[in-house]
């Protein structure tokens, strides 16, 4: 089956799907902050879903006590599955990859890799969220003497396991199978993806219960007091929606580790950043505004007009694209040590109880 009629295919399944409505993919909606409980409250964001262009409104509403930023009304369990759907695997497969490769992902992970070199040389590695192991590809080149295992929901930890980038896959949710993992690692690690979790503070508890004694985990995610948020908006891409439920403040998270007994050894908001803020920005607009894919979420195919279109004017935005990319790299080691750093690693150790 080639791809015209695999995306025929999906598209009578989607729209069967649509056409039970969207409100099942939403929960209720909150009138209080997740994170402190206060009811003062404003709306940062509201936004469609730029980056697959499913249907549906989405809203970030911020604390104006905390400060915390969260999506509200948040996805339900049917709206999670909705929206991951063709992303990261199947028809998405091939253009996760790419931003991969794009957004120097490689250089990060590295980076990510060597900030346990201080702490001796971890045992028993998991990542959280590995997708399709590639952070465990990478880091055994820093440390080839440690067992990397992956944890993530979708098929992609299977396949990673299959190509040897991890040595185990555990297929689920790191709350769910934290029992059974009870004190087996000496380091876990989250990159990126605990702004995806619909409740972060059970995914830190969980990350405790599956490190030993004296473990590390390392954190990366989105910084919500980024001052290119303001700048651009709803085109600035670490509100990513409608996969990012909790945007966390540094202090944020950092009171909640130490609360939960952890020991901060180490933070970061320079190595983290993502040169990529104004390219994602500037992609995100010619995908909404551009001819439209042929997605199969779309309730009709593009017109041949729009499909005869939309190639010229992707090669024609292709040289500006990559210009600003290659300009948002070698002005990064700038940019990151300003208020415009977009992201932040937080490395805690464990303590005995």
């Amino acid at each position: 089956m080639n791809q015209t009629q695999e995306i025929a295919r999906l598209r009578t399944a989607y729209q069967s799907e649509l056409a039970l409505g969207t409100d099942r993919f939403f929960g209720p909606k909150r009138t209080d902050c997740p994170w402190c409980g206060s009811s003062r409250l404003r709306t940062r964001l509201r936004t469609v879903d730029l980056l697959q262009h499913k249907p549906g409104t989405f809203v970030i509403d911020q604390c104006g006590d905390c400060s915390h930023s969260f999506q509200n009304p948040q996805l339900s369990t049917q709206g999670l599955d909705f929206h991951y759907r063709d992303f990261y695997d199947g028809l998405g497969g091939d253009r996760a990859e790419l931003i991969f490769g794009i957004t120097g992902s490689r250089r990060r992970y590295f980076a990510g890799a060597r900030a346990l070199l201080p702490f001796g040389t971890p045992r028993r590695w998991l990542d959280v969220g590995t997708g399709h192991g590639y952070f465990p590809q990478v880091a055994r080149t820093v440390h080839p003497d440690t067992v990397f295992d992956g944890l993530d929901i979708s098929e992609g930890v299977e396949e990673a396991e299959r190509h040897g980038r991890i040595d185990a896959a555990h297929r689920g949710l790191l709350t769910d199978l934290a029992p059974e993992l009870e004190g087996t690692y000496d380091t876990v690690s989250m990159f990126h993806y605990l702004e995806h979790s619909p409740d972060p503070r059970r995914e830190l508890t969980a990350a405790r219960t599956v490190l030993a004694p004296g473990g590390h985990l390392i954190i990366e995610v989105p910084d919500p007091d980024c001052a290119m948020s303001k700048v651009l908006g709803r085109w600035w891409m670490g509100y990513f929606q409608p996969q990012h439920v909790h945007l966390m403040p540094f202090g944020n998270l950092r009171r909640e580790l130490e609360s939960l007994g952890y020991t901060v050894v180490a933070v970061d908001r320079r190595e983290p950043h993502i040169p990529f803020d104004l390219t994602g920005a500037l992609a995100l607009a010619f995908g909404h505004y551009g001819p439209p894919a042929d997605d199969p979420w779309r309730a009709q195919p593009p017109t041949p007009f729009q499909r005869w279109c939309r190639a010229p004017l992707l090669l024609s935005a292709a040289p500006f694209l990559l210009g600003l990319c290659c300009l948002e790299r070698l002005i990064a080691p700038l940019v990151s040590r300003t208020r415009f750093s977009n992201a932040y690693r937080i490395l805690a150790r464990k303590e005995a109880e």
